[in-house]
């Protein structure tokens, strides 16, 4: 669910205010827009401009384009639309009463024939535009009224995951009972594969990879959905690259799902369970440095390893697990510049 397929319609009954959303708007990385035809705006190289007119939607510039408009309240204004829809080109769609099922008949019946345009009354209207029936619309005009509602619309998208993430593999040099501490189990809405984890560490230059729980063991099922994560003051990076305390971690947030040097995708977090269990805490060696991590001791509970991932209960001096070297000085979750010393 990205900003590229979103476009802003600023609704403010000043221009002050008119610009005080768009202002914000760019700020966030948002480069298209949907203007009333007798509100134009200036916009620039990098953006796009559209006119709304009764009936259509207006490109203006250089290369013009028309796109049909229409006002869906009924399956048979909807049967309309669709069947009267341009091949080849676009079809905007405004809708007057019910909006998600409506959209996903569309969706069913557009096929490649045409793209797909909707209007949003709001923010909180966008991510089921975006995700009905796991593709969405092409495209998703939203009505913002404040520049806070341009924060929340940021804030229900996906930006850029993480790239380029500093993998590495460290041995481990100890594994030793910690004693009982408060554990959180992060249980996504996703369905995690084996290969798949959170990365974790108790200190923010080092995060170790923990595996899903897709792969259960002799007396328990698998939760494929779940991560053991570790203890409560854990880091865990989140979508956005920020890290975060494990303890800190609510439901509806953005974490990274990771595959050890391989791709990476934005998850969302279902529940967090924190209980206290037996912890072990493992240390391993980084050049000059030592990292830990905190986790719970069950066979369940996984680091990514070489070959292979190793539950806590057998992890072993020399095993070398998978993690990634950050940046470690951080100012509420955030990269900063800085000295810092991490233990």
């Amino acid at each position: 669910m990205s900003r590229e397929r979103v476009a802003i319609a600023p609704d403010a009954p000043t221009p002050e205010e008119l610009g005080e959303i768009l202002e914000r708007a760019r700020h966030r990385g948002f480069t298209r827009f949907v203007v009333s035809e007798n509100t134009p705006i200036e916009v620039g190289p990098e953006e796009e401009l559209l006119l709304r007119n009764e009936d259509h939607l207006a490109r203006p510039g250089p290369t013009p384009a028309r796109i049909p408009l229409v006002v869906v309240g009924t399956p048979e204004s909807l049967d309309d639309a669709v069947r009267r829809a341009p091949d080849g080109g676009i079809l905007a769609v405004e809708w007057t009463g019910d909006r998600v099922i409506p959209l996903e008949n569309a969706i069913a019946r557009v096929g490649d024939r045409y793209e797909l345009w909707v209007f949003a009354k709001g923010p909180r209207e966008v991510p089921g535009a975006l995700g009905a029936l796991e593709h969405g619309a092409h495209r998703v005009i939203v009505t913002v009224r404040s520049p806070d509602e341009v924060d929340v619309l940021e804030s229900l998208l996906e930006g850029p995951l993480p790239s380029g993430l500093d993998w590495a593999l460290v041995p481990v040099v100890s594994s030793r009972a910690a004693g009982l501490g408060d554990r959180v189990i992060v249980d996504t809405t996703s369905i995690l594969d084996p290969e798949e984890g959170l990365l974790v560490g108790s200190a923010a230059g080092f995060l170790f990879h923990v595996a899903s729980e897709a792969v259960g063991s002799k007396f328990s099922r698998p939760r494929a959905f779940r991560v053991n994560a570790g203890a409560a003051h854990s880091y865990v990076l989140m979508a956005d690259g920020t890290t975060r305390y494990l303890s800190e971690l609510e439901p509806g947030d953005a974490v990274l799902a990771t595959r050890p040097r391989g791709t990476t995708r934005l998850v969302r977090v279902g529940r967090v369970k924190i209980e206290r269990r037996p912890m072990v805490v493992v240390t391993a060696e980084d050049g000059e440095f030592r990292r830990t991590v905190f986790l719970q001791e069950a066979e369940t509970v996984r680091l990514s390893a070489e070959d292979a991932r190793v539950p806590t209960t057998e992890l072993a001096t020399g095993v070398r697990v998978h993690g990634v070297r950050m940046p470690p000085a951080r100012h509420l979750g955030r990269e900063v510049a800085e000295t810092i010393v991490e233990r």
